[in-house]
């Protein structure tokens, strides 16, 4: 089976269950209406108002946070979990992602953790967005077969905070200029997501001539799906053309992961833009064909299409939302049948599905 014909079952297996709504990707579930017991004894009403608020108290003593974990694949993705809400949140995301640590009863099946075992974490973030994060020497027991996603797996997960650009790694006290077990450099200006994340290099024969640009894919993992990032190298453009890199990422979704990947794209192969996209406030406006949609009777895109979509463009710091065209119609609906009315934005976090 070809990776396009896998994608396109992969729209309807693999969709996400989370809705999406006209001014962001993620809107809320429609609850039927159900009628109340026509007799409920006082303590039955106690106990509802307890629970009620119980759930309340869970809800304001935690904070959804993004752990950039290791799945099934060797892919480092993001999973979104409850974390409780304390100061010091950015320790406290390194802390979570240690083996056997705090964490370890939230990640989902068929993710780990990338931290060694009893590693003890400090984070100091500096006034110009840096963190340095200094380790215990327990950091120093990891295999060497993940030395680079641990480099990943840190600066993403720091840098989801708005308090935080770049990062710097310390062991008990002393810089870290490459890393200990396999000697990957460390860049001592500082980590930022520039540095990429599951960097797929197959289809480079000269690195030189290419820029680093980050594309995100489907997976799958127990029946449910979620999203990966991977920094693809892509050709540069000697052009003047401000809109090349936004083509570039709408021909890598098209294109799709590497033949021999585990991912998909639900994007099929004759996906194309009819004009150039526009830029305006924060706002890009792309004009596709056709092809685009998931229903063409309907004007419907699929989840699967228009979250990798939006992920990937909103990677890039000057673009805040995405407006949807076809043929030059924004009359569109979600999956679910909804008016894309707003263009759609990134949401809070992403992969916020449990297993």
């Amino acid at each position: 089976m070809s990776k396009k014909t896998k994608a396109t079952v992969a729209v309807t297996l693999l969709a996400s269950s989370v809705y999406l709504s006209g001014c962001g990707l993620f809107g809320e579930e429609k609850m039927e209406k159900i009628d109340p017991p026509q007799k409920v004894t006082s303590l039955k009403n106690a106990d509802s108002l307890k629970s009620t608020e119980k759930n309340s108290n869970e809800e304001k003593n935690t904070v959804m946070t993004e752990l950039y974990l290791i799945d099934k694949n060797g892919y480092v993705v993001s999973q979104t979990l409850p974390l409780p809400n304390k100061s010091g949140v950015a320790a406290q995301a390194l802390e979570y992602l240690v083996s056997d640590g705090p964490g370890q009863d939230l990640i989902p099946n068929g993710f780990r953790t990338v931290l060694p075992a009893n590693t003890n974490i400090s984070v100091n973030v500096e006034k110009d967005g840096t963190a340095v994060v200094d380790f215990s020497k327990e950091f120093k027991n990891y295999d060497k077969a993940d030395e680079e996603k641990i480099l990943q797996s840190i600066t993403w997960t720091l840098t989801q905070f708005d308090s935080i650009d770049k990062v710097k790694l310390m062991v008990n006290g002393e810089p870290l200029k490459e890393m200990p077990v396999n000697g990957t450099p460390i860049n001592q200006e500082g980590l930022t997501r520039a540095n990429g994340i599951n960097n797929d290099l197959s289809d480079v024969i000269d690195v030189t001539n290419t820029h680093p640009l980050t594309v995100y894919y489907l997976a799958e993992n127990g029946g449910h799906s979620y999203y990966v990032p991977v920094t693809k190298r892509v050709q540069n453009i000697e052009s003047t053309d401000a809109n090349a890199e936004i083509k570039q990422i709408v021909a890598e979704l098209v294109k799709g992961p590497n033949k021999n990947s585990p991912l998909v794209s639900a994007f099929q192969s004759d996906v194309a833009l009819l004009e150039d996209p526009v830029i305006k406030d924060g706002q890009v406006t792309l004009n596709f064909n056709e092809n685009i949609l998931g229903s063409f009777e309907e004007k419907k895109i699929a989840d699967s299409v228009l979250k990798p979509l939006v992920y990937t463009l909103t990677e890039k710091k000057e673009i805040k939302s995405v407006a949807v065209e076809v043929d030059g119609s924004s009359k569109l609906v979600n999956e679910n049948g909804e008016p894309l009315t707003e263009p759609v934005t990134r949401p809070e976090n992403v992969n916020t599905g449990s297993f």
